[in-house]
């Protein structure tokens, strides 16, 4: 079947291509039922990080002919991109493309909003079952997505809501800061690196979980905060991903520095970088701070789009595609007891 998006600009149905799916059929259908001990091996760290050097040291640095024509393809806007379209002549260059953002990604005048963390195909959702949004074990396990021994942040984010933010290999492979706030926690989780393909997610059973990611708690009740409460922006890696380089800046691309606690983090602000491939941001709110955009929402349960997660999930799950920057939900005004 096809696998179809909603195009936030003109709001029509958009039908994906997606990269390399026979091979992820193949992988997660063929290999996975008939040999699981191949699978588990070819999904493992190891594996993923040699295909992964291999593919960035060798293919990824090679000069591609036909790079221009490869980025038409693609739809990559070479007016966006910070270097001239003639350097942007390999493989690794283009996945790690600068952009002006300020110019082609600008973001709410409302300081209290919450921004899109990247370009992706966005579904949000919510662990509350009185919620119209309610997602239940989809694409992750909420008990093992924050780790083992942290209560804290289980507790914080109890009935919260969520995003998922699914990374195509075409996409802008920069993420920003969702929002602005204090850094309280970071730490990294290791794991496995299943695909973001659509048809590996409904194959595997919460695979989000299951990936290797990094973590990043943010305070935003702190003064020149976004005011949502605790933020977690969870980075997820996938097969053939090499590395989530963490390199925030507050001048566009200047001076960056690695993230870690204590730091306070600018909404809109380059964080990190995925390289190579594809990739996964999932968000988590604590219950009652945000909303998400109307449009965000409807366009989940879209009449006439085709999504293999909604065929699979037994419920509408329809992507919006998203820009980074871009408003995804605003501040609730609600009363907060202690």
């Amino acid at each position: 079947m096809h696998h179809q998006y909603i195009d936030r600009e003109s709001r029509g149905i958009q039908t994906e291509k997606l990269f390399g799916d026979a091979a992820v059929r193949f992988l997660y259908s063929g290999v996975r039922e008939r040999t699981p001990w191949l699978f588990r091996r070819l999904i493992s760290a190891r594996a993923s990080q040699i295909l992964g050097d291999l593919n960035f040291s060798r293919m990824f640095s090679q000069k591609v002919a036909g790079s221009l024509g490869l980025c038409a393809a693609w739809g990559i806007d070479l007016r966006e991109c910070l270097d001239p379209p003639a350097r942007l002549d390999t493989l690794q260059r283009i996945f790690e493309r600068k952009i002006r953002y300020l110019e082609c990604r600008p973001m709410p005048n409302d300081p209290q909003t919450v921004v899109s963390p990247c370009d992706a195909r966005m579904l949000c959702g919510s662990f509350c079952e009185s919620s119209s949004l309610f997602i239940k074990g989809k694409f992750f396990d909420f008990e093992e997505l924050f780790g083992v021994n942290k209560n804290n942040w289980l507790k914080a984010f109890h009935l919260g809501d969520f995003a998922v933010f699914r990374l195509t290999p075409d996409k802008y492979h920069y993420n920003h800061a969702p929002v602005a706030g204090r850094v309280v926690d970071f730490y990294q989780i290791p794991g496995l690196y299943h695909a973001c393909n659509p048809n590996a997610v409904v194959s595997v059973v919460t695979p989000y979980s299951k990936n290797k990611r990094v973590i990043t708690i943010v305070d935003t009740d702190v003064p020149g905060g976004t005011q949502v409460g605790l933020v977690a922006m969870i980075e997820v890696v996938a097969l053939m991903i090499g590395d989530i380089l963490q390199c925030y800046s507050e001048k566009k691309y200047d001076d960056p520095q690695p993230v870690g606690s204590g730091m306070f983090i600018r909404r809109g602000a380059p964080k990190s970088l995925f390289r190579p491939g594809s990739s996964a941001v999932v968000l988590v709110f604590q219950q009652h701070r945000i909303r998400f955009a109307d449009d965000i929402s409807a366009n989940m349960a879209y009449h006439g789009a085709e999504s293999i997660f909604s065929r699979n999930f037994g419920q509408p799950l329809v992507e919006s595609d998203v820009k980074v920057r871009s408003f995804i939900a605003s501040r609730k005004n609600v009363h907060l007891t202690s």
